[in-house]
Parts: C-alpha cells; structure tokens; sequence
C-alpha cells in the first residue's frame, strides 16, 4: 500500500517571545484535497503557526516539509514560490486598484521594451475569476466591491499563484449568510482540485460542516487532532478552553423593569424606514437581520451618531432630540460600534488611554488631571473585566480581537450607562471571550442596565436575548419572545418567508 505524503508537514515547532513561549513542539500534516480547521483561543498560537508557514516569522527549532522535501521558509515570497499563501482577515487588496492589478501586482506581464502589458494582466486576471465562478469584472476598482466579494478576490489571488496550500484566517468574520455559502462553494471546489487547505474560525458550526480533519491548540500546544467525526462541539469546546459549551451563553433569568427607551416611526433615507420599538431596564433585546438590513444605522441613530429625518425618541418618559453622540452620552447611552479597530479604538494608543479617555473630565479639576485616580479606575474595570494585557501601558493594537472587545465595552462602563447597545459584540472573538462577554451582559442587565445587542450569529441571538426584534429593508418585520423564537423563524421573517 502507497503511503500519502503530507501536502505539508510541521515536525517539533518551536517560537518565542519575550516572556511568552508562543509555540511549543508543535507537530502537525496537512493533506493535499483536505481542509484542516485549525482552532483555538486567541492566543492560543494558531497564529504564530501560520505567519511561520508563510515566512513572517522566523522558527526557533523544528522542521517543516512540503511534498515529503524539506524547505525553508524565509519570507513571505519564499512562501508564494514554495505554492503556500495566507488570506487573513484583514484583507490586504489596494482599494484603490482595479481587480486585475491587485492579482498581478508586482509580477504584471511585460510587452517588449519593458512596458506593462494591461490588455494580458487583465485577460489573465478575468480567466482566473471565471474559472473559479466569480462574477466580478476584473477591471472593476476593489473600492467598488463588498466585503465578501472582496474576500472571493483575495482567493482568486491566492490561487493566481497556483497555490498548493491555503490558509484561511475567519474567512466569514464580515459576510452574511448567503456570502458564506458562495464562499464554502468555492472552498470545497478548490478541495476537489486538489489544494490542502488551513481552515481557521471560531465558528463551531463552519467547523463541522467543512472540515475533514480538526486540530486543537491551546497554549501554544497541540492538545487534539483527528478526523471531524471524532469532534463533538462540546468535546471541542473543552479542548479549547477547559469548560463545557453549556457556559457559553449563561442566561440567568432577571426581572424586566420599567421602559426606557422608546422609539417611535425612526426613519433615515432608505436604511431605517418607520422602525418602532421599547427597551426596557433589565432585558438584552436580541437585534436580528441580514447585513444591510439597517441594524446599524437603528444603532447609529440612537447614538446620535446619524441624523434622524422624521420620528420620535422618548427617553426616561421624555422626549429627546440626539443631534450628536455627546448629547447621547450624557443621557447615559453608549455604543460599542460593529469595528472596532476603525470605530472604537485607538489602536496605536494604551489600554490605559483607551479606557480612560471618557473619564478625562470626570476626574480632573481646574484642568488638572488625577492620574491616581484614572489609573485606580482603569486598572478596577480590567481587572472585572479580566482583561489579558502585560501591562496598562500595552498597545491595545497588540492585544488579541477578545481583549480589545472588552478594553471598548470597558470605556462605557467607566461612565455606567443606563442603555448599552452592542454591535456585533463577539465578530472575531474567540469562544472563552465569547462567554465572558456574555456572562457580563447579563450581569448588567441584572443590575438594571437595558442592552440592545445586535448580532449576525443566531445562537447568539437565541442564547443571551430576552427578546428578539428582527429587520428587513429597513424595517422591523418581527418581534419574539425567548421562548417562541427559533433560527428558522428567525431566518424567514429576516428573508420576508415568514
């Protein structure tokens, strides 16, 4: 019998950092027509595995072979000879370049004299989308282009270099659900072709329904591996992180209070088109819909963050006119924005000015500033917030998608908001933050605090809400109660079946 040799294969792995052994004897194969789903908590050293495969970093020890022949893996371009290429989360396309010059760039076919040959680059460039069922032009301009279709070039790229072995780095983290579909067709037909791929994702359910082979690291080990069959989501879950998939969504049951918010006949352009609903002291309202839906621009105009052309916002039992997101702060509404990275944090600053930026002027007097206070307070919401930083001087850039969530959801909690709205609150989040996420929204609602979580995930949904309103172009087609709503009824009224 022919022994299969690995697509790639990682022998006794070794990397560290200072203070931090990052990867640690780590063996691993990858098989040529297979996907691999690699999972993990951040930090768990998925990530250093695969900037090793793909030339950003250095080993310290161990050996890697691609084909059953030794390599070296010395840069990034090394790793795109070698036929091994990444596609992260953040995309890394030039916006402003077209289709065909992103797949090309810095390898455009030349005429004779050295002049770039456009008319080919863009031949080329088309054959590689049509050949993968990609319906985009490639001489349209990637600022044009969605999210997912934009992840669908990122592939056609990576395959542009014919690529043997792929990693895919939360693929769907940005993508609906119809998206998400057009995305595992294309994975699945390069599985068929023969390509090995690396599947990363904190998504349990892309898990199972993509993988032929699981693997687990925590801690910079490899704690598990085998085929898919031999995974049940709670053994998974335990592998990750040491708990049972029970704790991952632990509704405790609180008493509603009084309203708080009321909105009546919200209307803005087309995105938000006579939205009506109550928020209530104490309850998680579930905010459901596909993206575009106008989930976002309902929490951007009870932010003030956009204006609002005809309705009503009663807060408190009063009226309210929320002209800018201050006048929404000093009633006591906060919002942790769907990006985080653009939207709500200063990424190059510290955790400590991160956090502490909304309590400037709450603790300063005659324009002194109390440092000893803001550090006290500061150091107070991470250490309840159990926020994974060396230090309050860290770079909030430079913690993981899990601890930069809460370092925002921290800020708002400096100023005790009695409304919190949470945009996509667990999007690249890891399950061990999940859960604490989770558990600390219903802590505050326990305290009173009313919260309106929008989420794309409907476990999500389903798990942590006491109710759920769901939107359609615009509008809120449902309302349900925890205990009537399922994802099918969920998904019927969110496509107008229902």
């Amino acid at each position: 019998m022919t022994e299969i040799i690995p697509r790639l294969k990682l022998e006794h792995i070794y990397k560290s950092f200072p203070g931090v052994q990052a990867v640690n004897d780590v063996s691993l194969e990858v098989y040529g027509g297979q996907i691999l789903a690699l999972v993990g908590e951040n930090g768990a050293g998925k990530s250093t595995l695969m900037n090793i495969i793909n030339g950003v970093t250095a080993l310290d020890a161990g050996s890697i072979y691609l084909d059953g022949q030794a390599v070296h893996i010395t840069s990034p371009r090394r790793a795109l000879e070698l036929g091994i290429t990444m596609i992260h989360q953040e995309l890394a396309l030039i916006p402003e370049l077209t289709v065909g010059q992103n797949l090309y760039l810095g390898r455009e076919p030349r005429r004779w004299g050295g002049w770039i040959d456009w008319s080919r680059v863009y031949r080329l460039a088309q054959q590689e989308l049509d050949r993968l069922g990609i319906d985009i032009s490639a001489r349209a301009k990637i600022n044009d282009l969605s999210i997912a279709e934009r992840q669908l070039v990122e592939i056609a790229k990576a395959l542009s270099y014919r690529a043997r072995l792929i990693a895919l780095d939360e693929p769907t983290s940005s993508l609906t659900s119809r998206e998400t579909e057009t995305l595992f067709r294309l994975v699945r037909m390069l599985r068929a072709e023969g390509v090995a791929l690396i599947y990363i994702s904190h998504r349990l359910e892309e898990v199972f329904e993509l993988a032929d082979r699981i693997a687990v690291m925590r801690d910079g080990q490899l704690v598990g591996e085998g085929s898919a069959e031999e995974f049940t989501p709670s053994r998974l879950v335990h592998l990750m992180v040491g708990r049972e998939l029970a704790e991952f969504f632990p509704k405790s049951s609180t008493t509603r209070g009084e309203p708080i918010l009321r909105v009546v006949n919200l209307h803005s352009g087309k995105e938000v088109r006579g939205v009506s609903f109550e928020l209530h002291k104490g309850e998680i309202v579930g905010m459901a819909g596909l993206v575009g839906s106008g989930r976002s621009n309902v929490a951007r105009l009870l932010f003030g963050a956009d204006p609002l052309q005809k309705g009503e916002i009663w807060f408190e039992g009063k009226r309210v006119e929320l002209r800018s997101p201050r006048d929404a702060i000093r009633l006591g509404i906060g919002l942790v924005p769907e990006d985080r990275k653009t939207q709500g944090l200063f990424l190059k600053q510290s955790v400590r000015y991160n956090v502490a930026s909304v309590l400037l002027q709450l603790l300063s007097r005659l324009s002194f500033i109390n440092f000893r206070a803001i550090n006290q307070a500061v150091r107070q919401l991470v250490e309840r917030l159990r926020i994974r930083t060396p230090s309050l001087s860290q770079q909030v850039r430079n913690l993981s998608g899990g601890n930069q969530q809460k370092v925002v959801i921290s800020r708002w909690l400096a100023l005790n908001p009695k409304v919190l709205i949470l945009d996509e609150p667990t999007r690249g989040v890891d399950v061990g933050a999940k859960a604490e996420i989770h558990a600390l929204m219903n802590e505050l609602a326990a305290q009173g605090m009313a919260i309106l979580m929008i989420s794309s995930e409907l476990p999500e949904v389903l798990g942590v809400s006491d109710r759920i309103l769901v939107m359609r172009e615009g509008c809120i087609v449902a309302e349900m109660t925890r205990e009537d709503a399922t994802q099918d009824r969920i998904m019927q009224a969110a496509t107008g079946q229902l």
